[in-house]
């Protein structure tokens, strides 16, 4: 008898030193431990974790993206422990959702509105070969594009690839973003131009978005913008910065832009190749990005690229999402885009 007590009191502690622990740690963490485990890499973003202009910040959704090596073993798992957070889709089994996540949209599975202690989270699952994918080639600029702004990382990469893929996203934002702007700028306007690429084209900006969300990002965060771009700026060729004047200098050339353009994505330079092939159906793939650097109408070209790569993604993954949400809660999440629209017109 006296064992089974000793025995029962080692379990509740155990059990209280468990939950005290788990007390401890931060929203962030306390959402990634109701995961299964398979987390390659996680993070938080937007307005539930960075600051917006205007936006009180304890009243809205975190938003998070996970990040797994095995999407359909995590589902299978995930599905089991946290049932209620998928729509129907979930008595189709893991199998299905895990090929809906990869056939179609931007390659990530949404569960949105979840109740999470006093507020609501939203979760993205993708796979870690098809992120990488994303950063090195921009396929969708999805979840590629939501790294180009700041986020907390709540779980680090332990996969290499992934770590120097990540790297090399931000440098294609960076050189991407050089070719729309002046001889001289500030790092408010390079950090805006970095945010716009991922939103040029999406129709949701049109309705459903913050006209000013950009803005909104950049504006209270430069020092995370900061901490994150400085390393790449400083190894960036052709771009100078003063500090007496503040501003960022570089030199509007055809070998500058050359530059620039063999550090663009493959799904850029294929989308340019479309644009000259119109002209010069055989010109050689190795010659396009000199033909495009030389002409007048360069920034036009990469602009336009950029919003049709975003543009149809943003469509997909939106008619997606009607599935993996399900049409209640799809309803419920648009309105709240749109209220929050009306509000800051």
């Amino acid at each position: 008898m006296v064992f089974l007590q000793a025995n029962t009191r080692m379990v509740l502690c155990r059990r209280f030193c468990s939950e005290a622990s788990v007390a401890k740690k931060d929203v962030f963490q306390r959402v990634l431990a109701g995961f299964p485990s398979g987390i390659q890499m996680a993070f938080a973003y937007g307005s539930g974790v960075f600051q917006q202009t205007g936006a009180d910040m304890s009243k809205n959704m975190l938003d998070f993206i996970v990040v797994v090596d095995n999407p359909t073993e995590w589902h299978r798992e995930n599905i089991e422990h946290n049932f209620k957070h998928y729509s129907f889709l979930k008595h189709l089994g893991a199998k299905t959702v895990s090929k809906i996540q990869n056939s179609y949209g931007a390659g990530i599975y949404f569960n949105t509105l979840v109740p999470f202690e006093q507020r609501l989270i939203k979760y993205g699952v993708i796979g870690t070969d098809v992120l990488i994918s994303d950063l090195l080639n921009w396929d969708t600029l999805y979840v590629s594009g939501r790294l180009h702004k700041p986020v907390k990382i709540v779980k680090k990469p332990n996969s290499t690839e992934l770590v120097q893929a990540l790297h090399t996203n931000l440098s294609s934002a960076v050189h991407s973003s050089l070719l729309f702007l002046p001889e001289n700028f500030t790092a408010n306007e390079l950090y805006m131009t970095i945010t716009s690429l991922s939103y040029s084209g999406d129709f949701r900006m049109k309705f459903g978005e913050d006209k000013g969300k950009v803005s909104k990002i950049v504006a209270p965060n430069l020092p995370y913008f900061n901490k994150l771009y400085n390393p790449i700026l400083n190894e960036t060729e052709y771009l100078t910065y003063s500090d007496e004047t503040e501003l960022f200098m570089h030199t509007l050339s055809k070998e500058t832009r050359c530059y620039h353009l063999n550090h663009v994505p493959n799904v850029v330079v294929d989308k340019l190749s479309d644009i000259c092939k119109k002209t010069n159906p055989n010109i050689p793939r190795h010659e396009i990005v000199e033909v495009i650097a030389s002409d007048s109408k360069c920034n036009e070209f990469v602009s336009g690229s950029i919003a049709s790569i975003v543009n149809k993604s943003s469509w997909s993954q939106s008619v997606k999402g009607i599935l993996t949400a399900g049409v209640s809660k799809s309803i419920r999440y648009s309105w709240s885009k749109v209220k929050k629209m009306m509000k800051n017109s």
